[in-house]
């Protein structure tokens, strides 16, 4: 209430902060009249003009910093190095204020340059200008320009993403918003087809006339390709390179020049590859990536918060990385995970009754500890879906955690293997490991030894020179086979008790392939670590590969602080604002739509059953596709999507 009124009061964020930024909207339509009216050639050289300003802005600096680098290299005294450096480092953070301001001054005319070039591209099918040793060096293998004689000819149509655009768009007001939103800093959120790839080449523009770089991050290759390919004529135009890291193999000489151009694109993941790479680089030439100068991450919120702490790992073989016990220790596990099923049903089922019954008590208990055995059983999470048995549930595992989880065992003791779901990890009982051990000759076949209780032992026993270091040499071999066995079965139960295929993953071409949660793509080339991939490998009986071991890593929060500038956008931030002030200090602007919202936002509807819920999803498809409306289903899993599928057929 207290907020709302408020609101009404002051206005939210996003209308203090449009209200801060219309000044400057308004600066870009005061010169696009003078703009508009230069010829082609003109309209050119106006990016000459403004990066000849940024470079005499800090040309002083420039000279200076020259000057200090001649000096390093015939400098031998420390403290004088020190001292140099402190003062060249000085300079270049006046360099970069110097910049931003000098940035901040362009701004308007800078984005009534890119206006007036869309509006051109989109109003003539041909633009003749002097050609320049750009235009002579774009014309064999960019199909937008060609040159005869001294003039260059831009057409408005070429190919991207493998088929032809015809350029058409021109930016409204609110891109213009959205633009000065981005070169700020901070994060801009524009509802689906308010044009986010067209917004960004207003800051793209600005921010690469100092020729430091711009990364544009997109969340997959195909995006940063297309995008590459469809709004490059528009920064080549003004002779601008541009290039996608995408197209090219790592380490290659040829991405090495896509960092090097005034405007790359390419997907998270590459830029963060790219940079393990280079930190694994053994001389200064093998690096492809230069200073993190100015990032714009399209679909900010999936790339810095949703994927933000998933590490990007650069692994590489291991020694008797082909050695390993998943054969081995499989059929132990597969009976130690059938018994623990068939425990499971059984309580549940017993469960389900004593609440029936009303003995809401017991009946908790059986129900917490089927959870803590396999949580992922479909039959439990169909009875949590009930009314009234998830708080149940929550409430008895909250009295069982109480004091440090000291009662917790009553629960845990008639189970072989407890797994907690929330981090991941699975513990073997007294009981699973009887039942493990059954078959084998040695009781102690699945527990660790406690080795600090043997070496105390050995120094007790008498024994002295070779003979000791034998026993000890002894006791450590077994350790590290033991350790190495009991990994490995954590592994395995990991494997069959939390990872589902067509879920988790999938097996396409006799390989496990992992499954982006996020976005349901299949992420090639991806492994999961600790030998996990090797135990579903086992699991789905096709080829384990060989152990690796991690090189290096990075998680693209590490990664994307870097930058100098960091924006982004996305069609849904505002939710997440706190978690962008708290890691990133990123501000969101929500952006008006260029006209009143058509779509029709309906309500979620909430089903009691998943049959209920698949039926009326079908119904709703026919529904539609007989009117001959396309309709994208988007589901949780490739399971799902398979399921709808084969119904949608019928």
């Amino acid at each position: 209430m207290i907020t709302d009124f408020l609101q009404k009061i002051f206005g939210n964020k996003s209308d203090r902060d449009l209200k801060e930024i219309k000044p400057f909207v308004d600066k870009v339509k005061a010169v696009y009249d003078d703009i508009a009216a230069l010829d082609h050639n003109g309209l050119r050289a106006k990016t000459h003009e403004f990066r000849q300003r940024i470079a005499d802005n800090i040309a002083d600096n420039t000279s200076r910093i020259a000057e200090i680098k001649n000096q390093l290299e015939s400098e031998e005294d420390i403290d004088v190095k020190e001292a140099l450096y402190e003062e060249m480092d000085k300079l270049e953070e006046d360099s970069k204020k110097k910049t931003e301001d000098l940035l901040n001054e362009l701004l308007p005319e800078a984005f009534a340059v890119v206006k007036e070039t869309a509006r051109r591209f989109s109003e003539n099918e041909v633009i003749e200008v002097s050609a320049t040793d750009f235009d002579r060096e774009l014309a064999p293998r960019l199909d937008a320009v060609s040159v005869e004689g001294d003039k260059a000819i831009w057409k408005n149509r070429w190919m991207a993403a493998g088929s032809e655009i015809t350029w058409n768009m021109v930016h409204y007001d609110v891109q213009l918003i959205g633009g000065v939103v981005l070169h700020r800093g901070n994060i801009a959120e524009m509802a689906t087809g308010e044009g986010k790839t067209l917004v960004a080449t207003l800051p793209v523009y600005l921010n690469a006339l100092p020729g430091k770089g711009v990364h544009l991050v997109t969340v997959n290759d195909y995006l940063a390709r297309r995008d590459a390919e469809w709004m490059g004529p528009l920064f080549q135009f003004h002779g601008l390179s541009v290039d996608c890291i995408d197209r090219h193999k790592p380490n290659s000489e040829e991405r090495r020049k896509a960092y090097l151009a005034d405007i790359t694109y390419g997907t998270n993941n590459e830029f963060g590859f790219d940079y393990l790479r280079d930190n694994m680089a053994r001389s200064p030439e093998d690096l492809v990536q230069r200073e993190h100068n100015y990032a714009i991450v399209d679909e900010v919120d999936s790339v810095l918060v949703d994927d933000a702490r998933t590490p990007l790992i650069i692994s590489g073989p291991t020694p008797k990385g082909d050695r390993h016990e998943f054969n081995e220790l499989k059929p132990h596990v597969v009976k130690l995970v059938e018994a623990q099923r068939a425990l499971v049903t059984k309580e549940l089922k017993e469960a389900k009754d004593l609440i029936k019954s009303g003995d809401n008590k017991a009946g908790g208990e059986k129900l917490l500890r089927a959870h803590r055995g396999l949580p992922k059983t479909k039959a439990i999470i169909k009875f949590l879906s009930e009314d009234g048995m998830k708080s149940l549930l929550q409430k008895t595992e909250n009295k069982y955690m109480e004091n440090q989880m000291k009662e917790m065992h009553i629960i845990d003791d008639e189970l072989f293997f407890t797994i907690d779901e929330k981090h991941n990890q699975i513990d073997l009982t007294d009981k699973g490991i009887d039942l493990l051990s059954e078959g084998t000759q040695n009781r102690d076949f699945f527990v660790m030894p406690d080795m600090g209780a043997m070496i105390a032992e050995l120094d007790k026993s008498g024994l002295e020179g070779k003979e000791k270091a034998e026993k000890r040499e002894e006791m450590m071999r077994d350790f590290s086979i033991k350790s190495e066995r009991i990994h490995t079965m954590n592994q395995l139960l990991k494997a069959y008790a939390l990872f589902e295929k067509d879920v988790e993953y999938v097996v396409m071409e006799n390989k496990v392939k992992i499954v982006d949660e996020q976005t349901g793509r299949i992420m090639e080339g991806r492994r999961y670590s600790d030998g996990l991939h090797q135990a579903i490998e086992a699991k789905e009986n096709v080829k384990i590969e060989a152990a690796t071991q991690t090189y290096a890593t990075v998680t693209l929060q590490n990664y994307f602080r870097m930058y100098n500038k960091l924006s982004g956008m996305t069609g849904t931030a505002e939710t997440e604002a706190g978690e962008f002030w708290d890691i990133y200090e990123l501000e969101v602007t929500v952006i008006p739509t260029n006209r009143p919202i058509a779509r029709d936002d309906r309500q979620d509807l909430v089903y009691k059953t998943k049959r209920e819920k698949y039926n009326a999803v079908i119904e709703e498809v026919n529904q539609l596709v007989d009117q001959g409306r396309p309709v994208l289903v988007g589901t949780t899993s490739v399971e799902i999507s398979e399921l709808l599928s084969r119904a949608l057929k019928l």
